[in-house]
C-alpha cells in the first residue's frame, strides 16, 4: 500500500528506502553505538524540543519522535531491589534509538505514592522520579510525563473526587466531578504547581527548567461521560493547560487524547470505532485546537474498540485510516504535530499470533514515516508497553518485553534510525552513519 501510494515518486523514494534499510542492518549489530558515541559534552548541553507548525524541533531542525509507554517507572525507581529496572528498560530504548519514553508523573494516594493526600507528597517518592529524569537524562532519553489518569490506576481523578468528599466539599457523586468541582480543580492545579516547580536532588534542576522532559500531558485518556456535548471537559483543558503555561513557558503541552470524534464532529459517524466514541465528552479535533495546547495525540487498540470481532485484514484497514485521518487533521484543521502515544494490540485476540501484533506494530510505523518522508504531521509514535524480566505483574495484555521478541525489536530499531536519518539532527545522523 505504502509503495502503491508514492508509485509515481519512486526513483527518489526506493533508494532513501533501501540506503536507511541498508544502515538499520548494520545498525542492529551496534545498537550500542547510539549510546557510546554521543559526545558527553552533548550530553550536558540537552535543548527543549519545540514546535513549529505541524513539526517539532531541537535547535531548529525536525525531530521525530520514535518512542514506548513504561508507565512504572517512578514506581519501580522508589524501592533500591527494583530500581535497576528503570535503568534497564531506558538503557534498552537508547539502544534501539529510540528519542522519547512516556510515564506516568503521578500516583495518587495508593501503594508508593507520590500525592499521599491532597498538598501532601511523599518525599522518597518523588525522589525516586528525580531517579528516572536523571537517568533518562544520562541514557538521552525524553520523557513525556503525563500528570494524572483518567482511570482509577494509580489514584486517577476518582482519588481527588474521594479526597473532597473526606474533606466535606459538596459536589455530585459521580468521578466527573474532577472535571468542573471548583475545589477539586483547585487540588490539581496546586499538584501541578508541585511538580512543575519541583528541584531534582539529583540533577538540581528544577522539573520546568530541564530539557530532559519532552512535554507534559494533562491526563491519560479524558473521558467525561457525565457531559457528551464535551462543554465540561474543554472548559477543564482550556482553565488547566492555561494554568501550565503560566508556570511553564519551556516544555510542549498535551491534552493526553485518545483521538475520538465527538458527536457533532463531521468524522464522528465515519471515523470513529462506533457510536460509542462520540459519546465520552471528548473531540478530537476541538479539544486540541487550543493555543495552549502545542500537539495532539492519537490511541490504537482496535482489539479493544471492536470487542475483538475484526479479522486481522479489518483491523490493519481500520488503523490505516485512523492515523490517516488524525495526519489529516494535523495537516488541515490543526496545524500541529499529531503522535501516536499508545499503540498495541491484545494477546487475548481469539487466534492472536505474535505475528499479528507485528502486523500493527509495522503498520503505524510505517504510516508514521511516510508521513516524515511527505512533511507532513504525522510526528511519531509511542508502543505500549516495554517491559523487563521479572515484571510480570505489571504487564497486560499488551507488554512485552523487547529483548524476547527480535523481530519487534527490530522493526523499532530499523524505524528509529529511518527518522534518525531524514530528521536533520547532526547528532543521529552522524551516529547512523557510522554503521556503515
Amino acid at each position: 500500500m505504502f509503495l502503491k501510494m508514492l508509485e509515481g515518486n519512486r526513483r527518489m523514494i526506493y533508494p532513501v528506502i533501501g540506503f536507511a534499510s541498508c544502515i538499520a542492518l548494520l545498525f542492529l549489530s551496534f545498537g550500542d553505538i547510539w549510546v557510546n558515541n554521543v559526545d558527553k559534552r552533548e550530553l550536558e548541553s540537552l535543548s527543549f524540543v519545540k514546535r513549529n507548525g505541524t513539526h517539532f524541533t531541537v535547535d531548529d531542525k525536525i525531530f521525530y519522535v520514535s518512542g514506548w509507554n513504561s508507565y512504572w517507572l517512578m514506581d519501580q525507581a522508589v524501592e533500591e531491589s527494583s530500581r535497576p529496572r528503570v535503568n534497564e528498560v531506558l538503557q534498552i530504548g537508547a539502544k534501539m534509538g529510540l528519542s522519547v519514553c512516556r510515564t506516568w508523573a503521578f500516583n495518587d494516594g495508593t501503594y508508593n505514592a507520590l500525592q499521599i493526600s491532597h498538598g501532601q507528597f511523599d518525599e522518597r517518592v518523588f525522589k525516586a522520579l528525580d531517579h528516572v529524569i536523571a537517568e533518562a537524562r544520562r541514557q538521552r532519553i525524553r520523557l513525556l510525563l503525563s500528570l494524572v489518569n483518567n482511570l482509577q490506576a494509580f489514584g486517577g481523578k476518582a482519588q481527588y473526587v474521594k479526597w473532597a468528599y473526606e474533606e466535606g466539599v459538596s459536589m455530585n457523586s459521580t468521578n466527573d466531578s474532577f472535571f468542573f468541582n471548583p475545589s477539586i480543580r483547585h487540588y490539581f492545579k496546586n499538584y501541578i504547581k508541585a511538580v512543575l516547580t519541583r528541584r531534582n536532588t539529583i540533577t538540581g534542576i528544577e522539573y520546568r527548567n530541564d530539557p530532559t522532559i519532552f512535554a507534559w500531558e494533562l491526563m491519560n485518556e479524558p473521558r467525561c461521560m457525565s457531559d457528551p456535548s464535551g462543554e465540561t471537559l474543554q472548559d477543564w483543558i482550556e482553565e488547566m493547560s492555561i494554568f501550565v503555561k503560566s508556570i511553564d513557558k519551556n516544555h510542549l503541552l498535551t491534552v493526553g487524547l485518545e483521538g475520538f470524534y465527538g458527536s457533532k464532529s463531521p468524522k464522528g459517524l465515519t471515523m470513529n470505532p462506533g457510536p460509542w466514541a462520540g459519546e465520552l465528552g471528548s473531540d478530537f479535533i476541538r479539544n486540541s485546537n487550543i493555543s495552549t495546547i502545542d500537539f495532539t495525540t492519537v490511541h490504537i487498540y482496535p482489539d479493544q474498540w471492536f470487542n475483538f470481532k475484526l479479522e486481522i485484514e479489518e483491523k490493519m484497514e481500520f488503523v490505516s485510516k485512523w492515523m490517516d485521518s488524525h495526519i489529516e487533521d494535523g495537516d488541515k484543521e490543526l496545524n500541529k504535530p499529531v503522535v501516536f502515544t499508545e499503540f498495541g494490540l491484545s494477546n487475548l485476540s481469539k487466534g492472536f499470533r505474535e505475528s499479528d501484533r507485528e502486523r500493527l506494530y509495522k503498520t503505524v510505523l510505517d504510516i508514521v514515516y511516510k508521513s516524515a518522508l511527505g512533511n507532513k504531521s504525522g510526528a511519531g509514535a509511542f508502543a505500549w508497553q516495554f517491559l523487563v524480566r521479572g515484571m510480570e505483574k505489571y504487564n497486560d495484555d499488551f507488554g512485552f518485553v523487547p529483548a524476547e521478541t527480535s523481530h519487534t525489536y527490530q522493526l523499532m530499531s530499523n524505524h528509529s534510525c529511518k527518522l534518525a536519518l531524514i530528521q536533520g539532527s547532526p547528532t543521529s545522523r552522524r551516529v547512523c552513519l557510522t554503521m556503515l
